[in-house]
């Protein structure tokens, strides 16, 4: 089986416009988590869909997407931490359908809308071929490392340097282990699967995301979003 995670938790406090969490913030008319629900739902080979939603805000998740016609996502409890919210939907596919071991997650950012149909079927080839998958983008600009913030530490070679994006892609069973294996200190301090899985060995083969696959994280990132759909770039949504 191959599901999708949909990562909506969160309260998006860097829209500072927002009076809702960023997830249910309208764009082009819809809600914004309901752009990549439609899109795991709409894919070919993703077999379930889970959303991952705070829990006081399950109720609404749930209205937003039988409005927006979406019932076929089940929605589950998330936590505080985006990593929290990762594990708890991987519980409840556990707890509610059990796991084999070729049973895959694509967990994807609600906060990335534009999501297409490539990336999904791109992951779920190059986790099934290696063992697990990152969606990246070649850095266009010069990373600086610096440990205090005030003073470069280095400068990696910029060929070599790559930005994540989501979705990231996995097997459930072997991840739930590597969890279960770890510190909770540390697990609170990785903010992606990618690194858990990378650092406990396993491979994680990069697929090429899109430019238009933005997170929206401030007011700057909505309105360019909302250019984005008014015809601002053409996106790749049906690849």
């Amino acid at each position: 089986m191959n599901y999708g995670v949909i990562l909506a938790g969160g309260s998006g406090t860097r829209v500072t416009s927002a009076s809702l969490p960023k997830q249910f913030l309208p764009l082009g008319g819809k809600a914004l988590l309901t752009y990549s629900v439609e899109r795991f739902c709409s894919c070919a080979d993703i077999d379930r869909v889970i959303v991952s939603a705070p829990e006081v805000w399950i109720g609404h998740t749930r209205a937003v997407l039988d409005a927006a016609g979406l019932g076929v996502a089940e929605v589950c409890a998330g936590g505080v931490l985006r990593q929290d919210s990762l594990y708890l939907a991987l519980k409840y596919i556990e707890s509610r359908y059990g796991l084999a071991d070729e049973d895959l997650a694509v967990s994807h950012d609600a906060a990335r809308p534009f999501v297409n149909a490539r990336l999904i079927r791109e992951n779920i080839e190059a986790c099934r071929a290696g063992g697990a998958a990152d969606t990246v983008l070649p850095s266009s600009d010069t990373i600086v490392v610096s440990g205090d913030g005030r003073r470069v530490e280095r400068i990696p070679p910029r060929a070599s340097m790559y930005l994540s994006q989501t979705p990231q892609s996995f097997f459930i069973k072997s991840f739930l282990s590597i969890c279960a294996d770890r510190d909770a200190d540390y697990l609170k301090s990785v903010t992606d699967a990618a690194r858990i899985l990378h650092e406990a060995g396993v491979e994680v083969a990069l697929v090429m995301g899109e430019q238009s696959n933005i997170k929206i994280t401030t007011d700057f990132d909505l309105r360019l979003a909302q250019f984005l759909l008014d015809g601002g770039i053409k996106l790749p949504l049906q690849r």
